[in-house]
């Protein structure tokens, strides 16, 4: 399977997030915004349900051999899986309901997340109360669990949804954190020390090989993406908030559109605008355009490079505005689609 057949049919999606605590309307919501090929249906989170429901909590549900429970400074490793992670895995057992009901007879992409391995090792506290990520035989470990698990989760999918084509996120928010030692210890005066970048590299290698020849994408909405490093350990597409872009990011997002990387281009806010409304479709994509003329990349090649996404999850937002910005993702990828130049 080539890079860019694995997304074909993914001209937009969502991030993973909605808001709003009720699983089938979450589904009814981004499977109906994206109907007809307009884009990619996705595994909603649910974080206003609470502890579990989480994007840390429904990945700490997901681990193999490892449990986790709250604590009032988040997750903690626990020594058998209690009540938090028994209801993290109800929780995503509804949801999967959910979107199987609303999936019936589909077929094309469909896109589930998960935490990746060091934002997951950032957040998941070791019983003293720090951080698995100042540990490197805890991470090794809790990577080689996600890793497990997620291969179990895919089958799940897959099972479920078997005319689905499954795209893996993993979600890394705190990787860039992690690789220039700016997550700070539970007492706040310190940081962890800097993980070494082939360290960083080789895990999420690990981690995004379960996948196998399905297509997988990481995402951070924080500044200073890695993508070199990204690319280097094989993810086939990279997700960002496109506000966030900087001048010296843009060659190396030049290198990955011509090595056949996918873009998830986040452009359309992820909360309700203070404006109380969105542009035009053409316009949110005008930077877009724009960027593509300043690399002097041919604009035939936006529609098959490019995915439109939220900036970020729409947790935050309003269920009014979610629904809206999914469907303004659709319209502005057809945009770009049809006027590319």
């Amino acid at each position: 399977m080539s890079e860019k057949s694995k997304f074909s049919g993914c001209p937009a999606t969502g991030i993973g997030s909605m808001p709003g605590g009720d699983a089938r309307e979450a589904a009814k919501t981004v499977t109906g915004s994206f109907g007809d090929g307009q884009g990619v249906p996705y595994l909603a989170e649910l974080p206003a349900r609470g502890p579990g429901a989480d994007m840390i909590g429904r990945t700490i549900g997901l681990l193999v051999e490892m449990y986790g429970h709250v604590e009032p400074s988040g997750w903690r490793i626990s020594d058998r899986p209690g009540r938090d992670t028994r209801r993290a895995r109800s929780w995503l057992g509804e949801d999967l309901d959910a979107l199987e009901e609303f999936t019936q007879g589909y077929e094309g992409p469909l896109k589930v997340q998960a935490v990746g391995p060091w934002t997951l090792a950032a957040a998941l506290e070791r019983r003293s109360g720090e951080a698995v990520l100042g540990d490197p035989g805890a991470c090794r470990d809790l990577a080689g669990s996600l890793a497990e698990g997620l291969r179990d989760h895919l089958a799940e999918v897959r099972r479920r949804m078997p005319g689905a084509r499954v795209i893996l996120q993993l979600d890394e928010p705190s990787l860039t954190g992690v690789l220039l030692g700016r997550i700070r210890t539970a007492s706040g005066y310190r940081t962890y020390r800097a993980v070494d970048r082939q360290v960083v590299e080789d895990t999420l290698r690990e981690v995004l090989a379960v996948a196998g020849d399905a297509a997988t994408v990481v995402h951070t909405c924080a500044p200073d993406v890695p993508f070199a490093l990204l690319r280097r350990a094989g993810t086939d597409g990279i997700s960002f908030d496109f506000s966030l872009l900087t001048e010296r990011e843009e060659e190396a997002i030049g290198e990955a559109v011509e090595g056949g990387t996918q873009l998830f281009l986040g452009v359309v806010p992820g909360t309700d605008p203070a404006s109380g409304g969105l542009s035009d479709p053409g316009g949110s994509v005008m930077g877009v355009r724009t960027l593509w003329r300043r690399l002097g990349l041919n604009p035939g090649t936006l529609t098959e490079s490019v995915a439109i996404t939220p900036s970020c999850g729409l947790a935050g937002a309003s269920p009014a505005y979610a629904r809206a910005a999914l469907a303004h993702c659709a319209r502005a990828a057809k945009s770009l689609a049809d006027n590319p130049e």
